[in-house]
């Protein structure tokens, strides 16, 4: 059960002291259960988002983002760790990920919008999109799983996460990785690459789902499993919107 997502890793449904398969006896993780609370967190993102887009987007132009941005990025990135090293209290740290991931989308949704317009519709329908086509994939055995395919997509990810890293190190002192960020030939290949990987980790997260149901995993775990979902979503939406930024910039 290899995952890039860091939420859903290997040891995810075992039990820190023994080692054992957590178990949740009669009160168990299901598929309906963990698609309707996917749902429920989507749309507590939304509503947070729309606040955010409302609050900074003034006829002026995008008017006092930061404090929404910072604030989402920060803040998520904290309840995300709490959820990933507390996972029993993931049906309380899980919805406050979404109201808090949501300011964050929002801010910098506006703010695409306002240099690119149509752009934000462009990508939500391009990450929506992937999701329904990849799970219908998934579910019809037309993309399977396999440990071959995880390894590969969890190395592509890991590589990634470290390009990222740096290009925020060097960005401290002033230092840009050159071509990747920029809307040539190889930052458009680049996103493209980065997407593809991030589509990818969908359906590792559908297959890390499903043999949580199948191990029969104790019921907040439902919760876990479309936290871990909706971090594959941020990211993927996120790179629909460079990737689009760039293509739009040429």
């Amino acid at each position: 059960m290899r995952s890039g997502n860091p939420a859903l890793k290997q040891s995810t449904f075992l039990d820190s002291s023994s080692g054992a398969i957590v178990r949740g006896g009669d009160n168990v993780m299901t598929l309906n259960g963990t698609v309707n609370k996917t749902g429920m967190l989507l749309l507590m993102c939304v509503l947070t988002a729309a606040f955010a887009w409302g609050q900074v987007s003034t006829p002026q132009g995008i008017v006092g983002a930061a404090p929404y941005m910072w604030g989402g990025l920060i803040g998520g990135f904290v309840l995300a760790m709490v959820t990933i090293f507390k996972k029993t209290w993931a049906p309380i740290t899980a919805p406050m990920y979404a109201l808090v991931e949501g300011l964050f989308l929002g801010s910098v949704s506006a703010m695409f919008e306002s240099m690119f317009p149509g752009i934000v519709m462009q990508a939500v329908l391009l990450t929506f999109g992937t999701l329904f086509a990849l799970l219908f994939a998934y579910r019809s055995g037309l993309i399977k799983a396999t440990e071959n395919f995880k390894l590969g997509v969890a190395a592509a990810t890991g590589g990634i996460f470290l390009v990222y890293l740096a290009s925020m190190v060097l960005g401290f002192f002033g230092i840009q990785i050159p071509l990747i960020h920029e809307s040539g030939l190889v930052g458009i290949g680049f996103s493209l690459f980065v997407v593809v990987i991030a589509a990818l980790n969908l359906v590792l997260d559908f297959d890390f789902i499903e043999s949580g149901v199948e191990q029969q995993a104790p019921k907040y775990m439902e919760w876990y499993g479309a936290f871990g979902l909706m971090v594959t979503l941020v990211w993927l939406y996120i790179e629909f919107l460079r990737l689009l930024s760039k293509l739009q910039s040429r």
